[in-house]
């Protein structure tokens, strides 16, 4: 008998946090206080204001406990993203398609608190209602794998939080894929981590077992770090004689 589909833990019944002062707000969600909207007010917002902001502004919102906090976004990151979802695509292709792979653009509704949008997500097929692609704008699912691409106004803080909430809704693996340093973290739990550097293997473990995959691979066309400028006031060149 076939198993049932499954979607999310059921939500812990939890009361949304309440700040008195905006600093309290924005240390417990771990961002900068450009990428929180106060329209609607912080803890008012709902999965309904992601998905209408996205369609009228094309702006991309994820929502944190009635909060609305921008989606970090950045060129290297979006391309590594890509790379990544060509990746697993053409695995996919060669073991038949064995779940949903998803980019950015898709809103995921991971619990009744959090709307999330993983730079690229993988579900197997039976993990979805009747294993078909959901037709929700914002879907109740916990992916299998959730991948999160750093840009430069992510903080370790924010992403901290991220994988927790990752973890808690049922979500089995997810990768914080660094474009700058060229790392990948695999994360099997919230806090327990293997870091890759260009050499490693990156696999999918239990996910997707037959994803092998040179970290270097990812950041293919990515140029090299600057070389920083010498400061002014420095040793001065001989002169020529």
């Amino acid at each position: 008998m076939a198993s049932a589909a499954r979607t999310t833990r059921p939500p812990k019944k939890a009361r949304r946090p309440t700040y008195v002062m905006n600093d309290e707000l924005l240390r417990d969600l771990g961002v900068p206080a450009n990428r929180v909207r106060l329209d609607p007010p912080p803890g008012t917002a709902t999965a309904k204001d992601v998905y209408r902001i996205y369609c009228k502004e094309h702006r991309k919102f994820e929502l944190t406990d009635g909060t609305l906090v921008e989606k970090a976004v950045s060129v290297d990151a979006g391309f590594v993203a890509i790379n990544l979802i060509l990746f697993i695509g053409r695995l996919s292709e060669r073991v038949g398609g064995v779940g949903m792979l998803l980019g950015g653009d898709a809103f995921l509704r991971i619990s009744s608190r959090y709307v999330r949008a993983p730079d690229v997500s993988f579900t197997h097929w039976d993990r979805l209602p009747n294993r078909k692609v959901p037709r929700e704008p914002i879907p109740t699912i916990a992916p299998d794998l959730a991948v999160e691409v750093l840009s430069p106004s992510n903080t370790p803080r924010e992403m901290k939080r991220k994988r927790k909430e990752y973890f808690d809704s049922g979500v089995r693996l997810v990768w914080v894929v660094d474009p700058k340093r060229r790392t990948v973290q695999v994360y099997t739990s919230a806090d327990e981590a293997t870091m890759l550097g260009p050499a490693d293997t990156l696999t999918g473990g239990g996910v997707l077992p037959a994803l092998k995959l040179t970290v270097a691979d990812l950041f293919t066309d990515l140029p090299d770090e600057p070389v920083a400028k010498p400061k002014k006031g420095g040793a001065k060149r001989k002169p020529k004689k």
